[in-house]
């Protein structure tokens, strides 16, 4: 059975596939060659005002636009990253099934988290020199 896709989904596809391509050599080299004709052109349109908006509001757009499409693919990744550990702490025996999910501790938690796991490594630290 053939499931329909969403929006959602169409976006993930969209926006997996251009962070690809926008983080290629081939990008940065187009956009290169976008900048060194400008640059060129400038000579012609004799560094008129108009010459310099066109730059402006062209990055400006582009930058705009490839926030969002960034923010969209980190989240994601994090999340898959996060799901991965979260596995990999339940597979573990000894692991603190208790670290499941801490991204979503408020900062204050985190920090309390932090200092306990800082006082651990202190006390191996002691006990290393201890031996």
């Amino acid at each position: 059975m053939h499931k329909s896709r969403t929006v959602a989904d169409h976006f993930h596809i969209f926006a997996t596939r251009a962070s690809d391509w926008v983080g290629s050599k081939w990008a940065f080299a187009i956009a290169l060659i976008t900048v060194i004709v400008w640059a060129t052109l400038g000579t012609h349109f004799r560094y008129s005002d108009t010459w310099q908006l066109v730059i402006n509001t062209a990055t400006t757009i582009v930058t705009f636009l490839m926030v969002f499409l960034i923010q969209n693919t980190q989240n994601r990744d994090a999340k898959a990253l996060h799901l991965k550990l979260d596995e990999v702490i339940r597979a573990l025996r000894a692991a603190n099934n208790q670290m499941i999910d801490i991204e979503k501790l408020s900062d204050q938690e985190l920090e309390k988290l932090a200092g306990q796991f800082k006082q651990i490594r202190a006390t191996q630290e002691q006990s290393k020199k201890g031996e």
